[in-house]
């Protein structure tokens, strides 16, 4: 019986008062023991009007089903920031699917986000298959890395490194007093970084914890060039592992953030320097990141087990999403956008001038390449190339020679990476 479908799910927005039942429904979907409640954080998160919970009509009071978003900034290629609907916290109970409630969930949140003025939402796909259908696509990639500290030599020694420059452990009341203003320099350098809340330095540095998530303080150093600004960070751990005598242990990479290139490598030589490391590794880098080259031997950078699609995003506003970014060259394509929810579809002029400002406006001309709304998503940040989606079946090219002439359009100097889960 209480398996059966049923159509009469209560889904609403919740109330501040309903928060220990969305969190015990959060801990439940992500099939994690519900060890205590979480609610002193999910205070610290929450806002009226985006945490939805789907409730059983036979309990009224247990919550089934679990969704949230907040708005954040979007770095863009070029430099400039879009207003994001990050979506986040989906879970529905195993008892509970194939019932529709995340589409209610979905369709109520993007509606929202669309009248709040958000030009696009992202999320971060557990599961691959779930998304597309909603319209998100790929954007981002996350390029895991497993270094072999003694085989690959470290760093080149002849590498630029700041001049006066310093490095310098501190504490997490350090980092959470530095660390914020470092992170929105450098964010907005990168396409695809998204802002931090104050909570998530919080929750780095221990001052809130969630339960369920064991936390150890982990290390934490600053640069500071000759003028004693700080350029950059790296917080990581250790494990503590021998091989009978002989030291093996592994230092994994938390965060790592660098305005500028001596900045990274004085970084990256703390971390190969430690005593008694063998590995370092880095669950999530930029594709395009450099360090790999600066090694004495890059063969040695081999990819983690993490490299994989990370951010994936979904266009609700074509003009406004397009105008704000910048492009690789000037020219001209028209595309043919199916969008089943309304919001990216139909014919879509995009026009880039010799300065690289762009702009995508609805025309009646006949299109030279037809999309789904998912890789439309895929292909708003830099994160793929419209001659290896059409090659893979995922756009069409309606006009020879249409794709690689509107890549050129869209080719971004870097690659789109977002470091930060959500």
């Amino acid at each position: 019986m209480g398996n059966a479908r049923s159509d009469n799910t209560d889904i609403r927005y919740i109330t501040e008062d309903e928060l220990p039942a969305w969190d015990r429904a959060v801990a439940r979907g992500f099939l994690r023991p519900h060890v205590a409640e979480g609610v002193e954080f999910r205070r610290l998160q929450f806002e009226p009007n985006r945490f939805q919970g789907a409730f059983d009509p036979f309990d009224p009071a247990r919550c089934v089903a679990t969704f949230r978003s907040f708005d954040t900034e979007l770095t863009v290629p070029g430099g400039g920031t879009v207003r994001a609907d990050a979506i986040t916290g989906v879970t529905v109970n195993s008892t509970h699917r194939r019932r529709g409630l995340l589409s209610r969930m979905m369709t109520t949140d993007l509606a929202d986000a669309h009248r709040r003025g958000c030009p696009v939402a992202i999320l971060i796909a557990a599961e691959y298959n779930i998304y597309g259908r909603f319209g998100f696509g790929p954007a981002t990639v996350n390029s895991g890395l497993r270094i072999d500290v003694l085989e690959s030599g470290g760093l080149r020694a002849e590498l630029p490194e700041s001049p006066g420059g310093r490095v310098d452990f501190v504490t997490m009341a350090e980092l959470r007093e530095l660390g914020p203003d470092l992170h929105e320099r450098w964010r907005r350098t990168q396409p695809g970084a998204i802002a931090r809340k104050p909570y998530w330095w919080r929750l780095a540095t221990g001052e809130a914890t969630l339960p369920g998530f064991d936390w150890k303080e982990p290390f934490a150093a600053l640069h500071r060039d000759a003028s004693g600004t700080v350029t950059g960070l790296i917080v990581y751990r250790l494990d503590d592992k021998w091989d009978g005598p002989a030291p093996d242990c592994t230092l994994t990479v938390a965060d790592f953030v660098a305005l500028d290139a001596p900045t990274a490598v004085a970084l990256w030589r703390l971390a190969f320097s430690v005593d008694w490391v063998r590995t370092v590794e880095i669950t999530n880098l930029a594709p395009d990141d450099p360090l790999p080259l600066w090694l004495n031997d890059p063969r040695m950078a081999r990819p983690g087990p993490e490299c994989s699609d990370f951010t994936w995003l979904r266009v609700l506003d074509v003009p406004a999403a397009f105008a704000a970014r910048r492009y690789g060259a000037p020219g001209r394509t028209v595309l043919a956008v199916t969008d089943p929810y309304g919001w990216a579809d139909g014919h879509w002029a995009l026009e880039v001038a010799p300065d690289g400002t762009g702009r995508c406006t609805r025309t009646e001309e006949p299109a030279e390449l037809a999309l789904g709304a998912g890789p439309l998503g895929s292909l708003y940040l830099g994160a793929e190339t419209l001659p290896r989606l059409v090659a893979g079946g995922l756009v069409t090219e309606l006009l020879p020679g249409a794709a690689a002439r509107a890549d050129l359009l869209l080719r971004t100097p870097l690659r789109a990476w977002n470091p930060d889960g959500f």
